[in-house]
């Protein structure tokens, strides 16, 4: 499997509903990106000098993440599509 560096975090998204909370079902080619994801693997964390600084999010945590992270990379991974982003992309853990 693949394990990030530093203080990078890989995602799989997470689909989101195709209906509204009004029951306006929402067609394929106009939803955005899930800004949902199950975190896969995480990196060791950052350094700071010496020190280094660990990671705020686990394997299997359910985050948002923002929607236009500038860090944000697609990537495939033995065929399956994953997001790898920084962990200060991370908006909050789900729980």
């Amino acid at each position: 499997m693949f394990k990030p560096l530093h203080n990078y975090v890989l995602l799989e998204r997470m689909e989101e509903e195709n209906i509204t909370a009004g029951g306006i079902i929402i067609p394929d080619n106009a939803k955005e990106k899930p800004s949902r994801g199950r975190v896969v693997a995480v990196g060791n964390g950052a350094y700071s000098g010496d020190d280094l600084i660990p990671m705020s999010v686990k394997t299997g945590d359910i985050v948002l993440f923002a929607k236009w992270a500038s860090t944000a990379n697609e990537v495939k991974i033995e065929g399956k599509d994953y997001v790898l982003i920084k962990e200060t992309d991370i908006l909050g853990i789900l729980e």
